[in-house]
């Protein structure tokens, strides 16, 4: 029987030759990990159970990243929670603050992630780790608190829609604009529980930071997981991260999917998305109003990579943050952070009147590191815009690709990126 990669995988973690869709299925998981939010309550679950053993050590990795460095007392006793918990279950696998960074990009950038995995963690967007090859989805506490404890969750396997992508994006367009374009065309809800699968010649044009974007945000359709099949780029970047193992699966040519959509890269433009939905996008050229902004705001684990940093420097150098505009900068790990101020990107930044920040969730959930006001207009590069998603219920998000946002910074409005490129 033909099956897609999504199904390939959970057939084989579950021990099943075959698995068909809307089927129920238990799964040994490869990779389980945690940060200080969500984390503390599945280990008070835990002991709540008695469960007072970790399913693998190895297999378990601890990254604080919401509220780091801790900004109070609440979110200091989180971070020691993380600690002292990974400590008493002899999980090694812990990024204190010195080498931390958005657990998301933490488990790949240091090599935990491969081809062919199952991955949870109790986030929504660890359907990032899909752009590897990877079967990766978020849960709840309770569902990590027992995946912790015997290393296997129960799934329904998910339907899974085709997104095809040929051709090559223009100067100024990302990967950033494709996914919200996707999720602008099919809603919030159009991908409910469906894993969504990326093909087409496009993505031989995409590194793996611009891949991850578009897996990153498949929760922000609904979906269950976002996923692409394996290829020399996705190895070449794991082989340089790690000597592990893995199997690669791939879609057979005559697999099911549930729909279909295909999309030529040469025709998009820079996309922005108005509040308060991910899916209320409009093509820069259909912006016809000055719509001016009190910050711009590079960070998440969707867009504040060393790709993303790179593409900022190059529309910033030389020019200035517009006088009554703020940008803020927040690289996803201190890897990240390390070799941006290795190439230099930090004096443009700063020359150009940015602040940088430390590694962190920050304000992308509205928890420090600028929090918006009743009044602010903020344009950025993270991956939700719901009301009171990053301070003020009244405040107004608008999600655009690092380039818009950078260009949006100089001119102080929403203003379209390929003017500096």
């Amino acid at each position: 029987m033909a099956m897609n990669i999504t199904e390939k995988i959970l057939a084989n973690h579950s021990g099943n030759e075959e698995v068909v869709p809307g089927q129920l299925v238990d799964v040994n998981l490869d990779l389980v990990y945690a940060h200080d939010v969500t984390g503390p309550p599945a280990f008070k679950m835990m002991e709540n159970h008695g469960w007072r053993k970790v399913f693998d050590p190895e297999k378990v990795v601890l990254a604080p990243d919401h509220f780091v460095p801790p900004k109070d007392i609440q979110s200091a006793e989180l971070y020691r929670i993380v600690k002292e918990w990974g400590e008493k279950h002899h999980v090694k696998n812990f990024y204190p603050i010195g080498r931390h960074g958005i657990a998301h990009i933490i488990v790949e950038e240091q090599g935990y992630v491969t081809p062919g995995m199952t991955i949870i963690s109790a986030d929504s967007h660890t359907v990032h780790q899909g752009a590897f090859g990877a079967f990766a989805t978020g849960v709840g506490s309770t569902d990590l608190a027992a995946a912790l404890h015997t290393g296997k969750l129960w799934f329904r396997v998910p339907e899974s829609m085709k997104f095809v992508v040929d051709g090559k994006f223009q100067k100024g367009v990302y990967s950033k604009d494709l996914i919200l374009k996707v999720i602008t065309d099919i809603k919030v809800d159009g991908a409910l529980y469906k894993a969504m699968e990326w093909q087409g010649s496009g993505l031989k044009n995409m590194s793996m930071d611009a891949r991850t974007t578009l897996t990153n945000m498949a929760i922000e359709a609904g979906a269950k997981s976002g996923i692409m099949n394996p290829d020399e780029i996705t190895i070449d970047y794991v082989k340089a991260r790690t000597k592990k193992k893995f199997t690669v699966y791939k879609s057979d040519d005559d697999a099911d999917y549930s729909m279909e959509f295909h999309y030529n890269l040469n025709e998009l433009e820079p996309i922005v998305s108005f509040p308060a939905s991910p899916d209320n996008g409009k093509a820069i050229s259909e912006i016809n109003e000055k719509i001016y902004v009190d910050q711009a705001y590079i960070g998440s684990c969707t867009n504040a990579k060393i790709e993303d940093l790179r593409i900022v420097a190059e529309i910033l150098d030389g020019n200035k943050v517009a006088e009554g505009t703020r940008m803020l900068i927040v690289p996803t790990t201190t890897g990240v952070w390390n070799q941006a101020l290795k190439e230099g990107l930090f004096e443009i930044f700063t020359s150009a009147g940015a602040t940088i920040s430390t590694p962190s969730c920050g304000a992308c959930i509205g928890a420090y590191m600028g929090i918006l006001g009743s009044k602010d207009t903020c344009i950025t590069s993270i991956n939700r815009n719901f009301s009171g998603r990053m301070g003020h219920k009244s405040a107004k998000i608008f999600l655009a690709s690092p380039a818009t946002v950078a260009a949006s910074a100089i001119k102080g409005y929403i203003a379209d990126p390929r003017d500096y490129l």
